[in-house]
C-alpha cells in the first residue's frame, strides 16, 4: 500500500528539485521562473518568497487551465515557461510540479527543502502587507508541530 511518502518519492524521482541558493541565482537572470506557492493561503500570508503566486494545491488543476472560477492567467498562460513550486518542505511542491507535468507544463521543479530551506539559507520573506518576515521568527513558525495523537498507534 502507498503512504505519502511514497507518493513523494515517485513525485520526485520525475520531477527535478532546485536548491534554495540556485533558485535565489536563477531570480536575478533576466528571465526568472515564475514562483508558485502551493500552500494554503493562511501560510502564505504569514511569509511567502517576494514575487510567488499563491494557489493552493488544492485548486490547482483549475487554477491552470481556462474558463474557471479559478483561473489564474498567468499560470494558465505559462505552460512553456519556467516554474519553480514552493511549499513549506518540498513535500506538496514535489507532487504539485508532477500534476502540472501530467497537465503539460514542461519546465517545472520544486524548491527543495521549500519555504524552510529558502529561510535557513537567509532568503528573503515576506508578508502579505509586503513586510519583511525575521527569519528566526519565520524558523519558529516554519517548525514541524506534530502532537502526540499524529503519530499514530504504538505498534
Amino acid at each position: 500500500m502507498k503512504n505519502y511518502q511514497s507518493l513523494v518519492d515517485e513525485a520526485l524521482a520525475r520531477v527535478p528539485e532546485i536548491m534554495p541558493w540556485d533558485l535565489r541565482e536563477r531570480l536575478e537572470q533576466p528571465e526568472p521562473p515564475i514562483l508558485l506557492d502551493v500552500r494554503e493561503p493562511e501560510e502564505y500570508a504569514a511569509m511567502h518568497i517576494p514575487g510567488s503566486l499563491n494557489i493552493p494545491r488544492g485548486i490547482l488543476e483549475p487554477s491552470v487551465e481556462w474558463g474557471f472560477d479559478e483561473t489564474e492567467p498567468r499560470l494558465a498562460a505559462a505552460r512553456d515557461e519556467e516554474i519553480v513550486v514552493i511549499c513549506r518542505s518540498g513535500r506538496r511542491s514535489a507532487l504539485a510540479a508532477r500534476t502540472l507535468q501530467e497537465l503539460g507544463f514542461e519546465r517545472v521543479q520544486s524548491l527543495k527543502l521549500g519555504v524552510r530551506g529558502w529561510n535557513d539559507d537567509e532568503a528573503p520573506l515576506e508578508d502579505t502587507g509586503g513586510n519583511r518576515v525575521d527569519p528566526d521568527e519565520a524558523e519558529e513558525h516554519l517548525r514541524v508541530k506534530v502532537r502526540a495523537e499524529q503519530m499514530g498507534p504504538k505498534a
